[in-house]
């Protein structure tokens, strides 16, 4: 009997992609084959959508995915298509109605039972094992899902629903099993990482675990994502500055500096309080790269609350940042308050500025990289270079380092370059003897 093949195309964030990847390996055990992200002609009898529905673009993308994979079905090239994620978390009867050919939908809670639907006779038990879609070399770790903060703009919790920690020993045996398969570096993932341990332990454990898998021997790399500002835990920095394999690196999505914005967002922090968390981050951690994402383009926000956000960009200069339009979501308190005030054209002036500016930024911080030796992880290879990453450097998101072909060096080892060029998002580097 031929053995059936399931092709598990991933869309969205790197906690989908965690979910995705405990799928394909429970599947595995269930005795399937698996692809990841492969095309229709793969002859995948199964075809498994995890579905992104946190803004306008991703839910676009995820139905016209799931449309893709329906013709397929039409044309042969698969038998079955299932839905699982966030979007059909959200519009579950939605789809079910406007899609009809869609086989089986499940959410981004209750997706383990399509294990047992497919399997059948030989279903697996849902664990946090999974077949891992990155370079071996690095892997996502997810240490809560959920979220209780109700910014005003962001449906996040009306599709995870509250915030959940995972046990402690739970996650340092993850760390364990996956250093033993090769993994190195461990990006931490959460939609709320400040929040981390509140729910079961009752306070801030962040730091706490942190440190516990910075103990595992054989972590290189600790990189920690999606930090909330407010209530923020101090004592994270205290270890980001005592270990060395804790990266000088955190994603802290700021949103605004205006009052008035962040007060309309419910941030529950002000413009001051943002400025003195960041200069104590900075000041624990020296060195440290920050990764922030802003917003343009809130009801209410107006030209003077924008150039404020402005001078701020070009204030604090951040290493990394990335910024988006304001695209009302169904639902959440914005949408159900506020008009959506600013036309569109205006959201992209915005946004158009405010990248202009961080591009100017992020190349000034590229420049002073030049000269120096940094160490970096091999990703891959390329017919003129290979490509790597320095600590300050998040998979796919960040700045890559393009090192030229000296000598052989291997896929997912370390190496120590010097850097001779600067782009505003490349740097160009040679192997140190």
């Amino acid at each position: 009997m031929r053995q059936r093949i399931v092709n598990v195309i991933s869309l969205g964030c790197s906690k989908n992609l965690i979910d995705s990847e405990r799928l394909m390996k429970m599947l595995e055990t269930s005795g399937f084959k698996l692809v990841h992200n492969a095309s229709y002609d793969c002859d995948a009898d199964i075809t498994v959508i995890n579905t992104c529905g946190f803004i306008g673009d991703a839910k676009e993308e995820s139905v016209n995915t799931i449309l893709e994979a329906v013709e397929a079905k039409k044309q042969g090239l698969t038998k079955t298509v299932c839905v699982m994620g966030c979007l059909s978390q959200r519009y579950n009867d939605e789809l079910t109605t406007e899609i009809p050919e869609i086989d089986h939908v499940y959410g981004k809670t209750d997706w383990p039972r399509l294990v047992g639907v497919l399997a059948k006779d030989n279903p697996a038990v849902a664990t946090f094992d999974r077949i891992l879609t990155t370079p071996s070399h690095h892997a996502y770790l997810k240490v809560s899902e959920g979220c209780n903060r109700f910014c005003a703009f962001c449906a996040i919790p009306l599709i995870t629903g509250r915030h959940k920690s995972r046990p402690e020993e739970e996650i340092v045996d993850e760390v364990k099993t996956l250093v033993g398969r090769g993994v190195k570096e461990f990006n931490i993932i959460a939609q709320d990482l400040s929040s981390y341990g509140l729910d079961l332990y009752g306070t801030h454990r962040i730091a706490n675990i942190v440190d516990k898998i910075a103990d595992v021997e054989g972590v290189e790399w600790i990189r920690l994502h999606y930090a909330y500002p407010s209530d923020f835990p101090m004592d994270l920095l205290d270890v980001m500055a005592r270990r060395k394999n804790v990266c000088k690196y955190l994603d802290i999505a700021l949103q605004h500096i205006s009052d008035k914005v962040l007060t309309n967002m419910r941030r529950h922090i002000n413009g001051e309080e943002t400025r003195q968390l960041l200069q104590r981050i900075r000041e624990k951690v020296p060195g440290i790269h920050i990764r922030t994402t802003l917003m343009v383009g809130f009801p209410g926000e107006t030209e003077t609350e924008f150039n404020e956000l402005l001078d701020f960009v070009k204030e604090q200069k951040f290493e990394r940042m990335g910024a988006f339009a304001y695209c009302e979501e169904d639902d959440t308190y914005a949408a159900v308050h506020y008009e959506d005030s600013v036309e569109q054209a205006e959201k992209q002036r915005r946004l158009d500025a405010v990248m202009a500016v961080q591009e100017e930024i992020s190349l000034q911080h590229q420049e002073e990289k030049v000269g120096k030796t940094i160490r970096v992880i091999i990703d891959r290879e390329d017919p003129d270079y290979y490509i790597g990453r320095t600590e300050f450097d998040s998979p796919e998101v960040d700045p890559e380092v393009l090192i030229t072909k000296e000598k052989e060096l291997e896929i997912g080892s370390f190496y120590d370059v010097r850097i001779s060029e600067a782009l505003p998002f490349e740097l160009i580097a040679t192997t140190v003897e």
